[in-house]
């Protein structure tokens, strides 16, 4: 390219945001790049280069900005600007108003809801795909993130007002869509043992799996983005532990303590430690040892060859190894997802009795309420609780 064409390109603001972008390429889907750049705006750019910088997430990053390239493309459907900052408290119950409503109200009321030229114009820049209201989840966690670039801006703006918290409340107990879990079946302890027992040929890929699998488990239920991007320097070795604390002449477990750092609730400066006790700490052991891997990521990619790579696993690649391991246990993969080790850990927890303030110090929640939810309905219908009218 000449210098004239350079010029040229960078004089177009899209060609140069899209420029920009690729300095997140390892962050953000590049394949994305160029619809990103005609969304946002210079400014947001800016914005997600700068928490980049501070070390943002990236799991949090990317939603982050999938969330902020909708809303800047939804407020210049509905106001033909780009976002206000701060935004107004009436743009805020817009946001609201027009993504979750009443589709019996709307049949007789067409102005319910989106407008059809809003949604035409979302549609047509391939933000939109639903027909009806949104997912409360999804509106609730784009006010979140809307919220959270106010606050990286330094500025104030109306999520905490009582009339927006007000009518969200009202728009999400109206609502019909019922609440989906990222796993619709969570593994608890004898799904997991089925899981395992596909990971018994001795081949490369089945120790990393087996690893994998107890360790994402017996950590807390570690989320998928943060067993992707364990690092060998997290782990420490601790002195071995009794089988029973009870019974002083009970067989010692080996012990192992992961530095968690970062997380989707804490940050680099928290203390956060998990503990891993017997075999999740055998099997890890066994897999960096065939690997022999003594530095960096702990979980790999592995070729058609059972060559190790250097790179990370992503977060994607332990969600399939999951559903891998569930289609050839005999299970339905599709209910099953890398979330459900999460949902899996705490269900396990009350079924053995385990109070949920100490399982939350292995699961890292700082929400009793969030951590409660993950108690399936599935596993509350086979409790004493819901058989009292027996």
């Amino acid at each position: 390219m000449d210098d004239i064409s350079a010029r040229s390109a960078l004089a177009d603001p899209a060609t140069r945001r899209a420029l920009q972008l690729d300095t997140l390429s390892a962050i953000l889907p590049m394949e994305r790049r160029d619809r990103l750049a005609e969304v946002l705006t210079d400014d947001d750019v800016a914005t997600l280069k700068h928490l980049a910088r501070e070390g943002m997430g990236e799991n949090s990053l990317r939603a982050l900005s999938s969330d902020l390239a909708y809303l800047e493309a939804w407020a210049q459907a509905a106001t033909g600007a780009s976002l206000p900052w701060p935004a107004s408290d009436s743009l805020a119950l817009k946001f609201v108003a027009h993504h979750l409503w009443d589709p019996a109200r709307r049949e007789t009321d067409p102005q319910h809801g989106m407008p059809a030229d809003v949604a035409a114009a979302l549609r047509e820049s391939e933000m939109l795909r639903s027909d009806g209201p949104h997912a409360p989840s999804t509106v609730k966690r784009r006010l979140a993130s809307w919220g959270t670039l106010h606050r990286w801006k330094g500025q104030e703006g109306p999520f905490a007002s009582p009339s927006l918290r007000s009518a969200l409340q009202l728009a999400v107990r109206a609502s019909t869509r019922p609440r989906r879990r990222k796993s619709s079946r969570a593994v608890t302890r004898d799904v997991l043992d089925r899981l395992l027992a596909t990971c018994a040929s001795g081949r490369l890929a089945d120790t990393r799996d087996l690893a994998i699998l107890l360790l994402a488990f017996a950590s807390g239920g570690r989320r998928r983005s943060e067993v992707a991007r364990l690092r060998v320097e997290q782990l420490s070795e601790e002195p071995a532990v009794l089988l029973d604390p009870r019974d002083p002449k009970s067989p010692k477990l080996p012990c192992l303590a992961i530095q968690l750092g970062r997380t989707k609730t804490g940050d680099a400066s928290d203390e956060g430690r998990v503990f891993l006790v017997g075999p999740p700490v055998e099997a890890l052991r066994e897999w960096l040892h065939r690997a022999d891997i003594t530095k960096g990521p702990v979980f790999r990619a592995i070729d058609r060859w059972e060559a190790i790579e250097e790179r990370a696993l992503t977060p994607q690649s332990i969600n399939l190894i999951v559903k891998r391991r569930c289609a050839m246990a005999g299970l339905e993969a599709r209910e099953f997802s890398a979330h459900g080790l999460r949902a899996g850990y705490l269900t396990e927890a009350a079924r053995r009795g385990v109070a949920l303030p100490e399982a939350m110090q292995q699961s890292q929640h700082r929400s009793v309420q969030q951590a409660a939810s993950y108690y399936n309905e599935a596993e509350r219908s086979q409790g004493r609780a819901a058989r009292l009218g027996v």
